[in-house]
């Protein structure tokens, strides 16, 4: 049975010509859905019975199952949902001044293999559905009452990997009449696909784009990231230069700082070589550690005369305040524990 969320307004409406329905009975359906978050089709009380038993056959309405879920001292939460097929996914929310954020999966399991990422613990099974990502957003907001106000496609998978699906999800909560979260107010993180990037420019969306960087040049880079062999740097930032120049949007550097790595002034002195010339700035994240990759995270002094240096090279920096500290903080920790846990149980019958 197909997720009723799975659907942009435009595809529901196509959708619902093909049984027979009225356009704007697509509409009242987009409503109920988004505007009005309700958890089942008899809670749309202005369509007739017979249509609402005929969505109730075809297609699945409802939140998420939460199977755990960790609360923080600073508030984040972070939750471990599982989907129909009994995948399990994370999210996690994290308050703001500004708003709440919600880190979105995009896939089950990841193919990147970024050596520091606890995400690529466990390869990709398969792709999320649009409908999947939305209902992140929708499981969180039936839990917590309060509305997302931010989101960021940073979750476990490469978003670029599944795009077609990422950009039908974000078509579907920036619509006015879905969840009508403002196109800035999203976040697409890519480890630096570049013929999606060059297709992503010309899809007219004004969400916001970052790049996992983390490392100053190729030597680096290629250690880290599997995917830098593919598309080095020197091509990820041509690819760069041509989104800029085409959507006039700034991108975000994301960079890990990893002790020993990549954490060096002369690090930043490169990365600053690197960035010259682009609309772009940096925001520097301190690092979750993951057991089974050994990396360890940079000191508070070295972050600093990190970010120090950068602010004298006159590079936009920013320095991500850590959230969830106390809890499976690194992304993909929480699921990781619990399919390990599962097969373990597995192998011991």
């Amino acid at each position: 049975m197909k997720s009723i969320y799975d659907y942009t307004q435009e595809q529901m409406i196509e959708e619902f010509l093909q049984f027979g329905e009225k356009e704007f009975r697509a509409t009242q359906v987009f409503e109920w859905l988004y505007r009005q978050n309700v958890q089942s089709f008899d809670q749309m009380n202005n369509l007739s019975m017979a249509l609402r038993e005929k969505l109730a056959d075809f297609y699945d309405i409802g939140p998420l199952k939460i199977e755990e879920k960790q609360v923080s001292k600073d508030g984040t939460i972070k939750y471990l949902l599982k989907l129909k097929d009994g995948g399990f996914i994370e999210t996690v929310l994290m308050i703001h001044d500004y708003g709440r954020s919600l880190c979105v999966t995009s896939q089950l399991g990841c193919n990147m293999g970024c050596r520091f990422c606890a995400s690529g613990l466990l390869k990709k099974q398969r792709n999320l559905t649009a409908g999947e990502m939305v209902n992140q957003i929708l499981t969180v907001m039936h839990d917590t009452g309060e509305r997302v106000s931010h989101v960021v496609v940073m979750g476990t998978g490469e978003p670029f990997d599944n795009y077609d699906a990422v950009m039908d999800f974000v078509r579907i909560i920036n619509h006015p009449k879905g969840l009508a979260i403002g196109a800035r107010h999203i976040t697409i993180s890519t480890c630096g696909l570049c013929e999606q990037i060059e297709k992503y420019a010309h899809e007219g969306i004004q969400s916001n784009l970052a790049i996992s960087l983390h490392a100053p040049n190729d030597e680096i880079r290629n250690q880290l990231m599997p995917i830098n062999k593919r598309y080095p740097m020197d091509v990820l930032r041509k690819t760069l230069e041509n989104y800029i120049q085409k959507t006039n949007r700034r991108v975000t550097f994301e960079y890990i700082l990893l002790k020993g790595v990549n954490d060096e002034l002369k690090h930043a002195r490169q990365l600053a070589h690197y960035m010259r010339g682009l609309n772009a700035y940096v925001n520097l994240i301190p690092y979750n550690a993951v057991d089974e990759h050994g990396y360890q995270q940079s000191s508070m002094k070295d972050v600093e005369a990190f970010k120090n240096e950068l602010l004298r090279l006159k590079i936009n920096v920013t320095l991500r305040k850590e959230h969830g500290r106390d809890i499976d903080g690194a992304c993909g920790q929480l699921r990781a524990k619990k399919v390990g846990d599962k097969h373990v149980d597995h192998n011991k019958k």
